[in-house]
């Protein structure tokens, strides 16, 4: 049965849409039910169980990682933390409770320091970046999604300089896809290049993702 939210002296009406969409979300309440602190964590065991790019013993990057779902997720499909198993770095400006097994960083990822902050903890190359950033709406489509190929861009700099050979690259894009110039940039790196809706995004969302695997390296 759909729960309805009352409404409270103050609220806005969207605050309540929102609580209300919460309150009835059939992946809000597994992710309370299991222990992953967002939904989000949905839209990568789906997008993994579709390309398969997390494997045990692997080391992964996570951008925008907070509340930490994602994380969640990259640090149980690599094992990271136990023997043999791999190593995930996460990094956001918001602050965020630690997670077992993974190395937390709050830091603004567009920070110069940033990049060395991640590849320091790192230790070596990456075989997944992931990239769930985005930036705040303004409501104004064009607007919002430029904001978004420019988080891909810092992304797609980064994943460039830290991946290993056959790595794979996953962002968070706009309904539409990605810019062309960009997506040009992102196939002369990549073998193969998808977009993918998971089934846990919102129908009315207009988040997509971009899927790019098989990393060819770049040539000084």
């Amino acid at each position: 049965m759909s729960q309805r939210v009352k409404t409270a002296k103050g609220r806005k009406i969207s605050s309540t849409r929102w609580l209300q969409r919460q309150l009835n979300d059939p992946y809000v309440a597994e992710a309370r039910r299991v222990g992953y602190r967002s939904r989000a964590a949905f839209k990568l065991i789906e997008l993994d169980d579709r390309f398969h790019f997390l494997a045990a013993g692997g080391r992964v990057v996570d951008l925008g990682a907070a509340p930490g779902g994602w994380t969640q997720v990259a640090v149980e499909r690599t094992r990271a933390g136990h023997s043999g198993g791999g190593r995930v770095v996460s990094i956001d400006v918001t602050e965020f409770d630690p997670v077992a097994g993974a190395i937390v960083l709050h830091h603004d990822f567009l920070d110069a320091e940033a990049p060395t902050a991640l590849r320091d903890a790192l230790a070596g190359t990456a075989d997944v970046v992931l990239s769930d950033m985005a930036a705040p709406a303004t409501g104004h489509a064009a607007t919002d999604h430029l904001r978004v190929i420019g988080l891909v861009e810092s992304a797609l700099a980064f994943a460039a300089e830290v991946l290993a050979p056959g790595g794979t690259f996953v962002a968070k894009v706009l309904q539409g896809g990605t810019e062309q110039v960009i997506l040009a940039q992102i196939k002369r790196l990549f073998a193969t290049v998808k977009h993918a809706k998971p089934p846990s995004s919102r129908s009315g969302s207009a988040e997509m993702y971009v899927v790019a695997q098989g990393f060819r390296g770049t040539t000084k």
